[in-house]
């Protein structure tokens, strides 16, 4: 595996992909920092990335692997039958009230004293547009605003934060490098969970008529998904063949499913995660 180095200021953002279970490879990654007690003064996440991005923050090593795969293989959150019962495919009254509060309760002190910003990546309904939060005070808001972040589209009911319906902050900025460089960011390091060269298909998303009828900006911003994503990543894979940007991703094409429930695949990625950020020297 190649070294890199980096050398971190105080205009260093990290910024975390989502990517559903593929997110266990941000998982190793964040390990590997907080072995290591490497914290950036800016970090943003969407969707799986807030999720575990979370974590990070935190400073609780290790939570964010024990959520996404011993406990998936304990509890089995993935599935058809949540769609079925709960109209969600995945059990979020287990993952967002159940895990943090009672499991593995999430340490709400620890990151309510951090120094360093976090934001989370939503979208909102009513105008298709990415909405970033960075609450760090209120246990219910955060709670409101990574469980918006997590909502799949079709598969998962919208959210609110504040009142406001959301989904998946995938939707409207799957890689908010660019909101990075809005806030005065730009010696970054992103984190990706597929291989270099992936691509959406290019044809726009088709949306059924049923769905999201009262949001048209919204039916908008998930037709034109594919287009924005296949965007962000020539940028990124521009600005890191300049020199202007540090990217740590899979170095094979990725077996995992966006809904994976092979531990051993889950494994595997986690631990390759890890070992693509030991590859990262600090200055």
């Amino acid at each position: 595996m190649k070294q890199k180095s980096y050398t971190m200021t105080e205009r260093s953002a990290l910024i975390l992909e989502g990517g559903g279970m593929r997110g266990v490879f941000t998982c190793g990654v964040l390990d590997n920092l907080m072995d290591r007690g490497i914290r950036f003064p800016y970090t943003v996440g969407v969707s799986a990335g807030a999720c575990n991005g979370l974590s990070y923050m935190s400073g609780q090593r290790g939570r964010a692997k024990y959520s996404n795969i011993d406990l998936l293989n304990k509890y089995h959150y993935i599935g058809l039958k949540y769609l079925l019962t709960k109209r969600n495919i995945m059990d979020f009254d287990l993952l967002f009230h159940e895990f943090p509060e009672r499991i593995i309760p999430y340490d709400y002190p620890a990151y309510a004293n951090r120094m360093e910003r976090y934001e989370m990546v939503t979208t909102s309904c009513l105008t298709g547009e990415a909405r970033y939060y960075d609450e760090k005070h209120d246990p219910k808001r955060i709670i409101d605003i990574v469980k918006a972040s997590s909502s799949l589209p079709f598969v998962c009911p919208i959210a609110y934060v504040d009142g406001e319906p959301m989904l998946d902050g995938g939707i409207a900025d799957s890689i908010p490098l660019e909101r990075a460089h809005k806030l005065g960011y730009d010696n970054n390091v992103v984190v990706l969970t597929r291989n270099k060269g992936y691509r959406k298909p290019q044809k726009p998303t088709f949306i059924p008529p049923l769905f999201y009828s009262h949001y048209p900006a919204l039916r908008e911003a998930i037709r034109r998904r594919n287009e924005l994503y296949n965007r962000q990543i020539a940028m990124v894979e521009q600005l890191e063949a300049e020199g202007r940007l540090t990217v740590l991703r899979p170095e094979k094409p990725v077996a995992v499913d966006r809904m994976e429930r092979d531990v051993n695949k889950l494994t595997a990625l986690y631990d390759e995660g890890y070992q693509v950020a030991a590859s990262l020297e600090f200055n």
